[in-house]
């Protein structure tokens, strides 16, 4: 017997069950057959042109992505689009395509549980509560708060997240010599969650791509604001969960190799 694509479906929806993901959301097998035999496996947070060439020259079949490609239904599928060259080349190349999006956002131990790890925190509680059924014990849901033994100075917690998520820069907003007690992790983009946080209580936001109107506000509000980045806040945390996957094949008794692409990279540039 060989693992097939739809044992990784089952697998995953066991670590990031797909009741869990958002309303607008789309998550499992994107593209492939739940029949076929998997050889290896490349994890990468989006499934870019580079991403499905890395895969073919590896020769991983299958592609496990955060971000799904089909976030909305497309009208067409051609190559005069960059969707359709994607889900084209994907059938040619014989690769299937998984996502596990805001499902493993969600989840316990999930995305933002091993943010919170990362970073050197703990005893974290949910921002928003999942209200699926059976997760709805307060364990799931999107963000998490955490509330330091002892505050700390945001001139250090930048510091902090710069080297725990293993940044060259950060943005923020706040005094550098303000404390901060009580934190926010929203991973990703999280500036939906950063009112429900405020209604927490929280001194600081730990997400990615605030916008100029977000971080003016909090900032008159006097809420700190630490945009790490929407890449920044998820691809190591996307290494451990390739590393979840790994054991969890290994535990049906299968070998196959668990890759991490070496062509995933933050699109933004800094000079």
């Amino acid at each position: 017997m060989s693992l097939r694509v739809k044992d990784i479906c089952s697998i995953m929806e066991k670590v990031a069950p797909k009741k869990l993901s958002q309303n607008y959301d789309n998550v499992g097998l994107m593209v492939g057959n739940f029949e076929k035999n998997i050889s290896s496996i490349l994890v990468a947070l989006d499934c870019t042109l580079t991403v499905i060439e890395e895969a073919k020259r590896k020769k991983c079949n299958f592609i496990f992505t955060h971000h799904p490609l089909l976030f909305k239904r497309p009208n067409s599928i051609t190559t005069g689009t960059l969707l359709g060259e994607k889900i084209i080349k994907l059938i040619k190349d014989d690769i299937d395509l998984y996502s596990s999006h805001t499902n493993l956002d969600s989840v316990k131990g999930g995305l933002n549980d091993i943010l919170v790890e990362i970073l050197g925190f703990s005893n974290a509680s949910v921002i928003e509560p999942s209200t699926a059924e059976g997760f709805n014990d307060g364990n799931s849901g999107i963000g998490r708060v955490v509330v330091l033994d002892k505050r700390i100075k945001l001139s250090e917690l930048c510091e902090l997240v710069k080297e725990k998520l293993e940044l060259t820069h950060l943005t923020y907003t706040g005094e550098e010599e303000s404390f901060i007690e009580k934190i926010a992790l929203i991973n990703g983009s999280g500036t939906s969650y950063m009112d429900m946080s405020r209604k927490l209580g929280v001194d600081c936001i730990i997400t990615g791509d605030v916008t100029y109107h977000y971080a003016s506000d909090y900032a008159e509000m006097g809420i700190a604001v630490i945009d790490a980045g929407h890449f920044g806040t998820e691809w190591l945390a996307l290494k451990k969960v390739a590393s979840v996957l790994k054991n969890e094949i290994n535990k049906l008794g299968y070998n196959n190799s668990v890759l991490l692409s070496e062509v995933t990279r933050n699109p933004y540039k800094t000079k």
